[in-house]
């Protein structure tokens, strides 16, 4: 499968960030600054719908 990668544009380019891509049942997730190295997280629609809101909700804030 080929991905076509996002990452939002509120990222810094030092900070922690993901890139997300449409795939087959879902959406795949990658670690930006890995690129291609980094391991995929495949997600199915309802999985990366629940990871959205809980991203939304600041439920990953340290």
């Amino acid at each position: 499968m080929v991905y076509t990668w996002k990452k939002s544009s509120r990222s810094a380019p030092s900070s922690q960030c993901i890139e997300t891509s449409a795939a087959a049942r879902g959406a795949a997730v990658r670690d930006s600054k890995l690129g291609d190295r980094s391991p995929l997280l495949h997600l199915s629609t309802s999985q990366y719908a629940s990871f959205i809101a809980a991203v939304r909700r600041d439920h990953f804030t340290s």
